[in-house]
């Protein structure tokens, strides 16, 4: 029996650093008071990768924006947040990501200074300090991803998409009274 070789990974110091100010409370009562984000890794083909770039608001459960690229690389990471910046002009939530490289750079905390954000970053190998995000990812690759095969990354990349919309606009959700995310926004809306 042969031992499998373990990946090496080349260690970067992080340029910045934050607290982790969410600090696992994921209630928050209305939208964007509190987003979480991660990038996660599909495969498809003869073994390639796509990676999915994704930011969830803890008040619904929303899929507040999303990118899906062939590179978990910078590029990735700040398009997704330029997307919901520019969605969500208005919104100066707290956000909680990892401690990715994407996320500690000086760059991308200048984008969430320009937009008045409040950078939260998990604990080093505390995955369960971005719970929310994890049983998303959890959720969407045992619902769509796991039950077929992806030949091309188009197709993968139309899944992810159609699963998306479908998430946010018809998978209605047991802690959400039984709405769906978007349902559920509007309920907030109309409550306040």
């Amino acid at each position: 029996m042969s031992k499998r070789r373990r990946k090496k990974y080349i260690k970067s110091t992080p340029e910045v650093i934050a607290e982790n100010i969410l600090n696992r409370n994921f209630k928050a009562d209305k939208f964007g008071q509190k987003w979480v984000t991660d990038v996660t890794e599909f495969k498809y083909g003869n073994n390639q990768k796509a990676y999915l770039s994704a930011i969830i608001d803890l008040s619904d459960k929303s899929v507040v924006s999303f990118v899906i690229g062939k590179s978990n690389n910078n590029p990735l990471v700040f398009k997704t947040f330029d997307l919901a910046h520019e969605n969500y002009p208005d919104e100066k939530p707290i956000f909680h990501s990892d401690r990715g490289f994407q996320y500690t750079s000086k760059i991308f905390r200048k984008k969430l200074d320009k937009s008045e954000m409040i950078q939260s970053m998990s604990r080093v190998g505390r995955c369960i300090d971005n719970g929310p995000m994890e049983a998303f990812w959890g959720m969407l690759k045992s619902e769509m991803y796991y039950l077929r095969k992806f030949y091309t990354y188009e197709e993968l990349e139309t899944a992810v998409t159609n699963y998306i919309e479908y998430y946010n606009n018809h998978r209605y959700q047991k802690r959400l009274g039984c709405m769906t995310p978007l349902e559920y926004r509007q309920y907030l809306c109309n409550v306040a």
